[in-house]
């Protein structure tokens, strides 16, 4: 059987943003699809299988539509671009890069980096509440609070407010040394880390003083109506019912909330319910309410991270299955004993 090839005219800058250093782009799709890639002059050439030719023609055109129009391709646009289908739209990876939010303090755009997040970002802009739901380094709360200081810098909203359950991984608020504040500054600090890199501690440090910025644990919501703010509350499948709801109901005029949790990741008591699960069996349908689940394919993250999470993801359903399996099981004998 021979081998089919296809020939791509690119320009030799394109190549060079293509094949990345030392050809480890290139290498990426020869590893992915088992194809050959190899360049004369200005002809790029790709030779294997025709179905996997055809696949590595389609994330090349892809990464083309990215270098072309000036954005420097890295390893997660490949990486990211090979788990798009053969059906993706035609330069949907330039469309992502053009949805720039805001800048770092550095200067760095802030964009969404796959279609979920695109999706994701467009649910925020677009809906009062939105539920961000997803693995660990898909972007839920870095890019809901790039989008709480974007609409708080053009006096979108008043004020912001970043809250979390104090539920912690493993560990204890009263353990830790120190007063109050003391001891829920560091199980807040991924909260303060993005706002120092996209404000810039000195800016962070004024409106925080002035109380335009509020990072608090989610028990000081209680009793209180948020008027006019962007708020965020992270880490939600570590609520309760009753506290989902107690949050869902302070919420006021002119206000934008952002709820943001993974369900794999629940640090509750094992009877206890998380809050996330039951809001989205009551909420789904309510209208300026969205839902968004992020996947593995959206994390941006090392590539490893990815896999990992795809890993567990497998892993989980699996035991689900199992498990189900089990109750089936159960359930048959105990028909049959009642027989």
């Amino acid at each position: 059987m021979n081998d089919f090839v296809v020939h791509m005219e690119i320009s030799a800058k394109d190549q060079q943003d293509l094949f990345g250093m030392q050809d480890q782009y290139i290498k990426s799709l020869e590893k992915e699809y088992g194809v050959s890639i190899y360049n004369r002059g200005n002809c790029v050439h790709i030779k294997g299988d025709e179905r996997q030719v055809r696949r590595v023609e389609d994330v090349m055109n892809q990464l083309l539509f990215l270098s072309r129009k000036g954005t420097q391709i890295v390893q997660q646009s490949v990486d990211y671009a090979m788990t798009l289908g053969p059906d993706a739209k035609k330069g949907i990876l330039a469309e992502i890069d053009d949805d720039i939010i805001c800048h770092t303090i550095n200067g760095k755009p802030i964009k969404p980096k796959t279609i979920g997040q695109k999706e994701y970002v467009d649910a925020i802009r677009h809906n009062m509440i939105v539920f961000g739901l997803g693995p660990a380094g898909t972007g839920k709360t870095y890019l809901a609070m790039a989008m709480a200081i974007t609409a708080y810098k053009r006096e979108e909203v008043g004020r912001i407010i970043l809250t979390r359950p104090a539920i912690e991984a493993g560990e204890k608020l009263g353990f830790l040394p120190g007063d109050l504040q003391s001891k829920v500054d560091p199980y807040l600090r991924p909260l303060y880390d993005a706002l120092y890199q996209i404000m810039g501690a000195e800016a962070f440090q004024r409106d925080m003083e002035k109380g335009l910025i509020e990072v608090a644990p989610l028990a000081y919501m209680r009793g209180r109506t948020l008027d006019n703010a962007y708020i965020i509350l992270d880490e939600a499948q570590n609520t309760t019912p009753a506290q989902m709801k107690m949050f869902l109901t302070r919420i006021g005029f002119g206000s934008k909330v952002i709820i943001t949790g993974d369900a794999s990741q629940k640090d509750l008591a094992p009877d206890m319910k998380s809050g996330l699960d039951i809001a989205g069996r009551v909420l789904k349908g309510i209208e300026d309410i969205a839902f968004c689940e992020l996947t593995s394919k959206d994390v941006v993250r090392h590539p490893l991270v990815q896999k990992i999470v795809k890993a567990y993801e497998t892993y989980e359903a699996k035991e689900g299955r199992q498990r189900d399996g089990q109750s089936g099981k159960e359930r048959g004998r105990k028909d049959y004993k009642r027989r």
